[in-house]
């Protein structure tokens, strides 16, 4: 990305794909690849240079949009303070219903806006139904036809769910969205293994 300054000001963003006139001067867009760094900026273009140091992890927070500035020739882009995702869950209040902003299917005290924890909760969840349903078929064959569930089975299914109860406090004991982001941040030891404070589900071993 490329920035045209016309007296010191940012005036136009350019994608570098197509040409530009700039005053009374037709540029091909050759300008943008085969021209030198100096040569380009002797006309005014400037290629930004960006500054992600406050930019933070989507999943976890709300980034500003990009601003483009130019001083001690050089044009940078970068982004404000973001602003950390609600972990809890935002409700419907009286004031909404006083505003008449309360949808009909909802109540006071109903879900307005899920949280981080929400979701999260969530996807444990859904990833713990989806381990343990790899070996439903055990419990159907028992129900239908009496054959025991092997003990390391039985042992597997029961590990998946104190494990997953144990991940869902950790989310919900979270104090803040830096605490929530932590325990889904992956650090390596000294022998090269990779792990998280949440911890992983157990897999059944094939």
């Amino acid at each position: 990305m490329f920035a045209l300054v016309e007296s010191g000001s940012i005036t136009k963003m350019l994608s570098g794909n197509r040409g530009i006139i700039i005053g009374d001067n037709q540029y091909p867009k050759a300008i943008f690849n085969l021209w030198s760094k100096t040569e380009r900026e002797a006309i005014g273009i400037y290629e930004v240079v960006f500054d992600n140091t406050n930019k933070k992890d989507e999943a976890y927070y709300i980034n500003t949009n990009q601003s483009f500035n130019f001083a001690d020739g050089k044009v940078t882009a970068s982004f404000g303070t973001a602003t950390a995702k609600a972990i809890a869950d935002s409700l419907w209040t009286q004031a909404d219903s006083d505003n008449g902003d309360l949808p009909d299917d909802k109540e006071i005290g109903d879900v307005k806006v899920e949280g981080l924890k929400t979701k999260l909760i969530r996807t444990v969840k859904a990833q713990a139904a989806g381990e343990l349903q790899n070996t439903d078929w055990y419990i159907v064959r028992k129900a239908d036809a009496s054959t025991a569930v092997p003990s390391a089975i039985t042992t597997h299914r029961a590990a998946v769910r104190t494990k997953c109860a144990e991940m869902e406090t950790a989310i919900t004991n979270a104090a803040d969205t830096p605490a929530l982001k932590t325990l889904y941040t992956y650090t390596t030891d000294g022998e090269g293994v990779q792990s998280r404070p949440l911890g992983e589900l157990p897999r059944l071993e094939s």
